[in-house]
C-alpha cells in the first residue's frame, strides 16, 4: 500500500479561468431565469388585449395563426420555466449552460412573434391599433433590457429577432407598390429611428451585462479569498498544534536521559568505586541525547530547506554492505539475522541521504523484531528501482500505518519494548519526499512488515550534483 507520509498543506489553488467563467455564466443564467416569469406574465396579459384590438381590422386567418403561435410559445415557455425550477435551479455550471443550449431558441422565437404583430397591423388597422401594437412591441424591447441583458446571447437574439420582424413588417408594403414617395420617406425615417433605438438598446444591454458579469466575478474572487484565508488559518492552527506537540514530545524524550545522567552523576559522586558499572550507562544516556539532537537538527534542516543533496553515481552493493556493517552488532546482540541482496547496480543518488533512509528503516526493523531477522535488498521493476526492508517483527496495524510517519509517534503496544524516539520514520518520509522517491508499506500485526522506497525513472536522470532542498 502506497502511504501518504506527508501531512496535507491545504494550500489554496486559484480556480482556472474556465471554472470561473462557468460559475459566472451559471449565475447569469440564474438571473435571466429569475426574470423569465415576470416577462412571461406581462406577455400573457398583453396577448388578449392585442388580439381584441386587431380583431375585425386585420386578416382573420393571419390573426388566428399569430394568436395560436403566440399562445403555443408562451405555454411552452411556461413549461420551460417549470422545468428549470424543478431540475436546474439548484445546479451549477455546465448543467445550466446545457439548459440554455436546449431552450435558448425560445427567446428569439418570442421576439420574432411579437415583432410580427407590427406587420399584421401596419397600414391595415386604424392608427390607434397600430399605435398600441407599436407601443407594446416597444415596451417588450425595453423590458428585455432589464429582463434578458444578464445573459448577453439571449438578449442579442431576442432584440435582433424583434427588430428584424418589425422592419420586415414595415418595409413589406414597399415592394408591393402600396407606398407613395411621401410615405416612403416617412418609412425610411422610421426605419432609421428604429435602427437608432436598436443600437441604443444593444449598447445599454451590453453595459448592463458587463455590470452583472463584473458583480459575479467580484463575488467569485471574494469567495476564493475567503476560502484561501480560511484554509490558511486552519493550516496555521494545525502548524501551531504540531509545533506544540513536537516541543512537548521532544522535551519529554530529552528529560528521560538527562534525568538518568543526573542520577548516575549523583551515584558516581557518592560511590566512586562503581565507576566501572556506571560508565556504560552514562555513555548510553549520552548517545540517546546525541541521537535525539541529531534527529531534531535533521528535521529542522529539511523543513527549513537547508538540506543539501549531492547526487552522484552510487554502487548499490557497497551501499548495502555499509548499512549491514553498521547494524550487524545490533542484530547479533538480539540473535537476529541481517542479510542483504542486490545485483551489481549503479544508481544516481545521494549516498548519504540514501544511507540515512535505509539505515533508519533497518534500525526500525531491528528495534521491533525479536526473532527471525531483517532483509535489505534492491528489486528491479520495469519503471523503477525499489529498495525493500523486510522484517519478521511485531508488525503495524492498519490504523497506525499512516500515523507512524508523524513526529514522535509510537504505537502504544510497542512502547516499552525498545528505546525509540519516534523520529526515524519521520526523517525517512521527509527525505524520500525531498528526493522525489515514493514510500510504501505492507504490514500485518504480529507477522512483520515490508517498507519499500521506490525510485522512479525520472530520479535516475543525471542532474547538477549539488541541490538544495
Amino acid at each position: 500500500m502506497l502511504v501518504d507520509t506527508q501531512p496535507a498543506t491545504h494550500q489554496h489553488l486559484p480556480a482556472s479561468q474556465e471554472v470561473r467563467d462557468q460559475w459566472v455564466d451559471a449565475q447569469l443564467i440564474g438571473v435571466l431565469m429569475d426574470n423569465a416569469m415576470p416577462s412571461l406574465i406581462s406577455a400573457i396579459l398583453a396577448l388578449p388585449v392585442m388580439a381584441y384590438l386587431m380583431a375585425g381590422e386585420v386578416n382573420s386567418w393571419a390573426l388566428a395563426l399569430w394568436v395560436l403561435v403566440m399562445f403555443g410559445l408562451l405555454a411552452y415557455r411556461y413549461r420551460m420555466v417549470g422545468i428549470y425550477r424543478l431540475r436546474y435551479d439548484n445546479m451549477e455550471g455546465p448543467s445550466r449552460v446545457e439548459f440554455m443550449r436546449r431552450y435558448g431558441w425560445t427567446w428569439p422565437a418570442v421576439g420574432l412573434s411579437w415583432g410580427a404583430s407590427v406587420g399584421l397591423t401596419f397600414m391595415q388597422a386604424n392608427l390607434l391599433t397600430q399605435f398600441v401594437c407599436g407601443m407594446v412591441v416597444l415596451g417588450h424591447g425595453l423590458i428585455s433590457l432589464t429582463a434578458f441583458s444578464a445573459y448577453l446571447e439571449v438578449f442579442k437574439g431576442y432584440t435582433s429577432a424583434l427588430l428584424g420582424a418589425v422592419l420586415l413588417g414595415i418595409l413589406l408594403p414597399v415592394p408591393m407598390g402600396l407606398v407613395s414617395m411621401t410615405e416612403l420617406k416617412l418609412l425610411l425615417s422610421l426605419v432609421a429611428l428604429l435602427l437608432i433605438f436598436w443600437w441604443l438598446l444593444r449598447s445599454a444591454g451590453d453595459r448592463l451585462h458587463q455590470i452583472h458579469r463584473s458583480s459575479f466575478e467580484l463575488q467569485f474572487s471574494n469567495q476564493e479569498l475567503i476560502d484561501s484565508l480560511t484554509q490558511q488559518t486552519r493550516a496555521s492552527l494545525r502548524a501551531v498544534a504540531t509545533k506544540n506537540r513536537f516541543l512537548a514530545s521532544a522535551a519529554h524524550d530529552l528529560r528521560q536521559p538527562v534525568h538518568a545522567l543526573s542520577l548516575y552523576a549523583d551515584w558516581l559522586a557518592t560511590e566512586p568505586e562503581m565507576a566501572r558499572d556506571i560508565a556504560p550507562r552514562i555513555l548510553q544516556s549520552t548517545r540517546a541525547i546525541n541521537e535525539l539532537f541529531d534527529s531534531l537538527f535533521d528535521l529542522t534542516r529539511i523543513d527549513a530547506g537547508n538540506y543539501k543533496v549531492k547526487l552522484q553515481h552510487v554502487d548499490v552493493r557497497a551501499l548495502l554492505a555499509d548499512v549491514a556493517l553498521q547494524f550487524e552488532p545490533v542484530a547479533a546482540g538480539k540473535s537476529l539475522s541481517l542479510r542483504t541482496h542486490a545485483r551489481s547496480t549503479t544508481i544516481w543518488a545521494d549516498p548519504v541521504v540514501l544511507r540515512r533512509i535505509l539505515g533508519n528503516l533497518v534500525s526500525n526493523a531491528l528495534r521491533h523484531t525479536h526473532h527471525g531477522g531483517v532483509l535489505l535488498g534492491l528489486r528491479h521493476r520495469t519503471d523503477m528501482l525499489v529498495f525493500e526492508v523486510w522484517d519478521t517483527g511485531v508488525g503495524i496495524a492498519r490504523e497506525h500505518q499512516q500515523a507512524i510517519f508523524q513526529e514522535f509517534f509510537r504505537v502504544s503496544q510497542h512502547q516499552g519494548t525498545e528505546d525509540s524516539l519516534g523520529l526515524g520514520l519521520t526523517i525517512v518520509s521527509k527525505l524520500t519526499t525531498l528526493m522525489g522517491y515514493q514510500l510504501a508499506l505492507s504490514s500485518t500485526a504480529n507477522r512483520g512488515s515490508v517498507f519499500r522506497v521506490m525510485l522512479p525513472a525520472f530520479t535516475q536522470t543525471e542532474t547538477p550534483k549539488v541541490l538544495t532542498a
